[in-house]
């Protein structure tokens, strides 16, 4: 038994219990106690993924490490197994990391800074609860990536879906009870329809070891019992990833989830769904898979298209950030729908690379509109490189990430994706997949014309200086809700603070670590990939 993978799990869950003990202090003295403890448990759990790849034996990346596998329900024969290789350790890194990186971005600083929801607000804004409910959310998101028990997967991918609904439905903005709504329903939905098809796998092969699924490659499944499962996993897996025409719950959630909810739904809780794709339903459903490619190519070249020029028509910042992601992941699904090794490692690398990009984008979007008081970018005026430098060239960094700039990380998943796409696995159609190479390609030029667009429009230009309420209030400058013009004398609003750096500066650094040095990734990757797909 590894004690790495149980600590992993119990750190954050232990953190969060600790807060349901009544607590005596004064509001100041609590307030206090509440940043460190966030910091010290998100900073303890992100230590312990930097162990288990530090003790990572890289030469042999596609074996199970650190393997934990204990009775759970032994009348059942379900057990609490958990293990990881090449695929689930750079996301187990990620989630921690990013949590952490929320923590830093709520608790450091000063508390009525930009972002700080645990600063002092008028009728309380809960910040206890805040806490435990962001571990909650981490102990579910690490645990779906560490597990590998079907029945335990689904428990742990389920976990994620109620503590997300509150922090969109209690610190989300003003339409957060009906995006919470939909975010829920929609989850759940695809859950009970993911839940079917897991249990159709276990009543065909008698086992719930999702390494004995991957290793047997569907044997003891017919082909037209491994499609009706593909399917019924796929829908629950397209749903979180997200996959066109699935994808609706996901502007408005993002639109008004608080910036700590945005980065954590677009950086890991997407990625559950596509490592679900990965680690389940290929490998276990091979012959489904094969017969299921062509729609999931399709669907996603048609994701692709569309989130870029729904980007194209959007006003509201995180609004088109979100559509991007319905784009990015349609990249992830087209390389999956290659079947081949080079579409996988794309699909694999691309998950990292969004995760890394969009939390960054996420990150410098709440601070606009912390700052601003809207982040709808016509009325942020423009001209943010001349009075916000160095926030409005992170912006412009994040952008060009995004877009596939060659250097940067999201180039290699793209571009690696239509090379798949170039040389599909046998059994599928070149002609049809050159033709989701093109539409790729185009919509490679598209997400670079939004991300222009939008940035012609915030970043330079000549600015018009406007405040808004929020700020107002902040400043001292009145509590007029109309938008009023900044004269000379009016106080600047802060350009980036020390916290934010800290928070953003780590996701900077891999976003060139990995565009540079792409091998760093696709070594972890690789040999998994060839073990799950059978190629040699």
């Amino acid at each position: 038994m590894s004690w790495v993978l149980i600590a992993l799990l119990g750190v954050p869950l232990a953190g969060a219990a600790v807060l349901l003990a009544p607590s005596r202090t004064d509001a100041v003295a609590r307030g206090r106690l509440l940043r460190v403890h966030g910091l010290a448990v998100s900073g303890v759990t992100f230590a312990l993924s930097v162990v288990l790849a530090a003790g990572f034996d890289y030469g042999d990346a596609a074996r199970v490490q650190f393997s934990t596998d204990l009775a759970w329900i032994p009348g059942l024969d379900l057990r609490f197994h958990l293990g990881l290789d090449g695929i689930s350790l750079p996301l187990v890194v990620l989630t921690t990391l990013l949590t952490f990186l929320c923590f830093v971005y709520l608790c450091w600083g000063s508390a009525d800074g930009p972002g700080q929801l645990l600063r002092p607000k008028a009728g309380g804004n809960r910040p206890r609860a805040l806490v435990f409910t962001l571990l909650i959310l981490e102990v579910g998101m690490i645990g779906t990536f560490l597990a590998l028990d079907l029945l335990l997967f689904f428990v742990f991918f389920e976990v994620v879906l109620i503590p997300m609904y509150f922090v969109i439905a209690i610190w989300g903005g003003r339409a957060r009870r009906a995006a919470a709504i939909k975010f829920i329903l929609y989850t759940l939905l695809g859950s009970a329809v993911l839940l079917l098809g897991l249990l159709l796998i276990w009543a065909q092969t008698g086992t719930l070891d999702m390494v004995a699924l991957a290793r047997a490659q569907g044997a003891g499944m017919s082909r037209s019992v491994q499609i009706i499962a593909f399917i019924a996993v796929g829908i629950g897996f397209a749903v979180k990833t997200p996959m066109w025409p699935l994808h609706t719950w996901l502007p408005d959630a993002h639109t008004e989830a608080p910036t700590v909810g945005s980065v954590l739904l677009a950086g890991v809780l997407l990625k559950m769904g596509t490592y679900g794709f990965a680690r389940i339903a290929i490998p276990v459903l091979p012959d489904g898979a094969a017969a299921a490619a062509p729609w999931l190519g399709a669907f996603a070249v048609i994701g692709i298209i569309y989130g870029s020029l729904a980007c194209l028509a959007q006003r509201d910042l995180k609004r088109m950030i979100a559509y991007s992601s319905v784009g990015h992941m349609g990249f992830v699904l087209l390389g999956f729908a290659t079947l081949t090794p080079v579409g996988f490692n794309a699909a694999l690398f691309g998950n990292i690379a969004h995760g890394l990009i969009t939390a960054l984008l996420f990150f410098i979007a709440g601070a606009i509109k912390e700052r601003h008081g809207t982040s709808v970018m016509p009325a942020l005026g423009g001209g943010m490189l001349s009075r916000l430098p160095h926030l409005g060239s992170l912006l412009t960094f994040a952008c060009i990430a995004s877009l596939g700039l060659p250097g940067l990380a999201g180039f290699w998943g793209e571009m690696l994706a239509l090379l798949g796409a170039f040389e599909p696995a046998a059994g599928l159609s070149r002609p049809l997949y050159l033709t989701f190479m093109v539409i790729g390609g185009l919509g490679t030029v598209l997400t670079a014309a939004y991300f222009l667009l939008m940035l012609s429009r915030v970043t330079h230009g000549r600015g018009i200086k406007t405040i808004h309420a929020p700020v107002l209030a902040a400043v001292g400058g009145g509590t007029d809700p109309s938008r009023v013009a900044m004269g000379a004398g009016n106080a600047r609003m802060r350009d980036v603070t020390s916290y934010e750096l800290a928070a953003w500066v780590p996701l900077v650094g891999l976003i060139l670590l990995f565009g540079l040095w792409p091998k760093a990734l696709l070594l972890l990757t690789d040999p998994v990939v060839h073990t799950l797909l059978g190629a040699p």
